[in-house]
């Protein structure tokens, strides 16, 4: 059984996940449990000391804004969330930075990743390919003409 990171983290997730994602905070309860659902089993196949490096990093982020605005993140309204996030992408710390992108890429992940946000964008792609039903290989590309030539 492998421990999970979302649980111990939630409140911060989600508050990281609408900053790096303003769509997701329009997610009701079953979107998110779907959303976190999706993190929970991409996380479940790294090794423990990865989801605990991630725990330490979330809460890290969350601790951090209290040296500059006396709160912690998840307490910031979404302009100070953002400029902290900024900041925290350029660190000159080159681990921050990547700990910072690793983050935003699951928080993408989890919001994306969702059949219904698919759906919304218009994202149809199938393992199947071309093959799967409901497809058509598109046909030769052609050459569109430029007015004047």
């Amino acid at each position: 059984m492998h421990d999970s990171v979302i649980p111990t983290v939630r409140p911060l997730f989600r508050a990281l996940a609408t900053t790096f994602v303003p769509e997701a905070a329009s997610l009701d309860e079953r979107g998110w449990a779907e959303a976190e659902q999706i993190v929970a089993e991409f996380l479940a196949g790294r090794p423990a000391g990865v989801r605990r490096q991630l725990t330490l990093l979330l809460r890290l982020l969350d601790f951090l804004p209290l040296l500059r605005w006396g709160r912690r993140f998840r307490s910031l309204d979404a302009a100070h969330r953002e400029q902290f996030l900024a900041a925290m992408q350029d660190a000159p710390l080159l681990l921050l930075r990547r700990g910072v992108w690793g983050v935003r890429t699951l928080a993408f992940m989890a919001y994306y990743a969702r059949p219904a946000a698919a759906a919304a964008i218009g994202y149809r792609a199938d393992p199947r390919g071309w093959e799967a039903p409901g497809r058509a290989a598109p046909g030769p590309a052609t050459p569109r003409r430029v007015a004047g030539s």
